[in-house]
């Protein structure tokens, strides 16, 4: 291939390599009853299949950002893509629940393409097509998620679980063919050394909080063993911190989180995490749940994934409604609205899901404040910490919010098995309702962090909260 004709592809094939990110995230929640009932397991087991995905990319995220931050990012592009597509074939042969766990969890390495993608988009173009290629593939991965869940949900409909895994698996293998014939060469400096320790203890404290949040039900809560799992994990994140603040090469540098703003958006993106996928994750339990059990809809794979619809295209519309806000209310004002927002959106869910169309509407507000938060960020973190350390704090942000992610999957996991009769497949109501009240308290308590922002000292960017 010519050096033009690879020029003209670089821009698809990023923008390809973003919607690999979508496709990741759309095999997650929408298949969770489908994995339960295919393997004939319970739903915090199968939750799992969403979960690991998610904790996989909060520890990922920094480190493949590091390892291709310099010469070799064409080379962990390539890696990574290959690493997920054996993912999606592990997770498409029918070899059992545990073999799907890790196939999901090799596709987690692929949620931290995106900053890699992006800082391609930076060094090989220029000016306005840069700065569009870059705001595109952020918009990339919630409008695709928004694409995928449905299509996920009508392949696995069609062609069972394991067809939906396959669709996956093809779909990032095609990335890495078109991948290894377009992508250039990193002419960027060599990159500071990789914190292997620091990503170790991150990993094992987040997995081992996540394994006794996920199995408290099924251990029971008590037994001490997720007691001193909690506890272990707990003292593992805080060497980790410590590490992390003393290491001259952290791999998340947490220094970047002193001062109330950066603080305020950091804490804020692990909330928002947390409520988000408290919807996200019990959402299409419900929907596919029976109707003998009284609560569900007794929809299908596919429905429920259009239940997910609404919610990726307001989060695309938020964007823009945030931005006007920010410009005329003030860019301090915008995180504490999306917060009360989808705060709404609990209080509908906690007392107006009889219908299917109820639920639909629930997930477009709370697409709304989700959306609406998600674009202040960036804006909160560049107006807090200097330029050059802009790629670093972003970063942080980004493994919080994967963070968050995981809570709320394996909080929503735990809370509806609580919630399920011994009798009954299915959870009851009132599972959702407790979803409902902790995720109000999860918004409310984001809304009064974002209220604390100083006004005065946030340096608001003609773009700010897009």
């Amino acid at each position: 291939m010519t050096a033009a004709p690879a020029s003209r592809a670089l821009v698809p094939v990023l923008i390809f390599v973003g919607t690999v990110v979508a496709v990741i995230s759309s095999l997650g929640a929408p298949l969770v009853p489908a994995i339960a009932d295919a393997m004939t397991t319970t739903l915090p087991n199968a939750q799992w299949a969403l979960t690991i995905t998610l904790l996989v990319g909060a520890v990922a995220t920094p480190v493949i950002g590091r390892l291709g931050d310099g010469p070799r990012r064409r080379a962990v592009v390539l890696a990574v893509l290959a690493v997920v597509t054996v993912g999606g074939v592990l997770a498409a042969l029918p070899l059992g629940l545990g073999w799907l766990i890790a196939g999901r969890g090799l596709q987690g390495f692929g949620l931290g393409l995106t900053p890699l993608a992006i800082a391609t988009a930076r060094e090989a173009l220029e000016g306005d097509r840069s700065r569009s290629v870059i705001a595109a593939l952020s918009v990339t991965v919630v409008a695709g998620v928004g694409l995928g869940y449905p299509l996920a949900g009508l392949v696995a409909e069609l062609g069972g679980v394991h067809a939906a895994f396959w669709a996956g698996g093809a779909v990032s293998f095609a990335a890495l063919l078109a991948s290894a014939a377009v992508l250039p060469t990193s002419h960027t400096s060599s990159p500071r050394p990789l914190d292997v320790l620091g990503a170790v203890l991150l990993g094992a404290g987040l997995a081992g909080a996540l394994l006794a949040l996920g199995q408290a039900e099924a251990w029971g809560w008590t037994s001490p063993v997720p007691w001193v799992l909690i506890a272990v994990s707990a003292l593992m994140l805080v060497c980790w911190a410590i590490w992390e603040l003393r290491t001259p090469s952290p791999l998340v540098d947490l220094r970047l989180a002193r001062g109330r703003i950066a603080a305020t958006a950091h804490l804020a993106a692990l909330l928002v995490g947390t409520s988000n996928y408290l919807l996200l994750a019990s959402v299409p339990v419900l929907a596919q749940a029976p109707r003998s059990s009284g609560s569900g809809f007794g929809a299908s794979i596919a429905v429920a994934g259009l239940a997910l619809l609404p919610f990726s295209a307001a989060s695309v519309l938020a964007g823009r409604l945030a931005r006007l806000l920010a410009d005329r209310a003030g860019l301090h004002h915008v995180l504490p609205v999306a917060a009360l927002v989808q705060s709404v959106a609990f209080i509908l869910f906690g007392f107006a899901r009889t219908d299917l169309w109820q639920v639909f509407l629930v997930m477009a507000v709370a697409g709304l404040g989700v959306g609406g938060a998600f674009a202040t960020f960036p804006a909160l973190v560049v107006s807090a910490v200097p330029s050059s350390e802009t790629g670093s704090a972003m970063s942080l942000n980004q493994v919080l919010r994967y963070v968050g992610f995981a809570i709320g999957s394996a909080l929503t996991a735990t809370v509806l098995a609580s919630a399920t009769p011994e009798t009954a497949g299915a959870p009851s109501s009132s599972g959702y309702s407790t979803i409902a009240v902790l995720g109000l308290a999860v918004c409310l308590l984001t809304a009064v962090v974002a209220w604390l922002l100083p006004p005065g000292r946030i340096r608001q960017p003609s773009h700010a909260a897009g």
